[in-house]
């Protein structure tokens, strides 16, 4: 069947954006995937003591954009092909997926906005309970579980202590040989590091979240204005 004049046109500018919803897709899975494997990420996420373990809300958060990447990607797909073919049954299956993956991040933005400093509040924790026990028993034993994730933190982010006051006190211990875990002429705390790897990162998501948001408003228009146009064509 064919359209003619302004229903053409949307006609293209739906497999435009379908096409730009597509690579967005590609784009977010391999963020994803490179924030998934990113070594700084992976080495502290991995660590535990004692039983405690490294949060995981980060990793929760990355394998959900990994998913949505990849829905983004058939999807893309899916509208694409319609929009080429035509096809009522194809637009209607595509806007009824945008509409519910529209839901979803609506839902995932408000959760996101209201977690939004979860992930640096939990690896704070996380390294503060390590750095306790490792300095209260340090002296006791050198190579003891907490230290080592301690260790692992300072090397990993070129960081020592939770402050200015604790840097220097771990410095201090390091120079008399009671403790061993901080890097040498360091001075940037480790909650400084912590914001910049994750905060930074997280913002990141944000904006990408952003963008797919636009871009599906204009998709979900653009696909009810073509049904209507072929449905409404006098050659359909």
């Amino acid at each position: 069947m064919g359209v003619e004049g302004c229903t053409k046109c949307i006609k293209y500018l739906l497999f435009f954006f379908n096409f730009i919803f597509w690579l967005t897709g590609g784009v977010i899975l391999g963020v994803a995937l490179w924030l998934r494997h990113d070594p700084k990420i992976s080495t502290l996420l991995g660590l535990e003591y004692d039983g405690n373990h490294a949060p995981s809300t980060f990793y929760i958060s990355v394998h959900i954009l990994i998913a949505v990447g990849a829905v983004m990607m058939v999807v893309g797909f899916l509208g694409c092909y319609g929009a080429i073919q035509e096809s009522q049954c194809l637009l209607g299956t595509f806007f009824a997926c945008l509409v519910i993956l529209f839901a979803c991040e609506v839902a995932a933005g408000i959760w996101g906005y209201m977690n939004r400093d979860t992930v640096t509040k939990e690896m704070k924790i996380f390294y503060d309970n390590a750095y306790d026990s490792a300095i209260n028993s340090n002296m006791q034993e050198k190579n003891n579980a907490a230290a080592v994730v301690l260790k692992a933190f300072h090397e990993t982010l070129s960081c020592c202590g939770k402050g200015t006051g604790t840097n220097l006190l771990t410095q201090l211990t390091d120079i008399t040989g009671i403790t061993s875990i901080c890097p040498s002429n360091t001075f940037t705390s480790c909650h400084d590091r912590i914001n910049e790897l994750f905060h930074d990162k997280i913002y990141l998501i944000g904006i990408a979240a952003l963008v797919v948001a636009v871009i599906m408003i204009f998709e979900m228009i653009f696909s009810m204005v073509l049904c209507c146009g072929i449905r409404n064509s006098p050659v359909y």
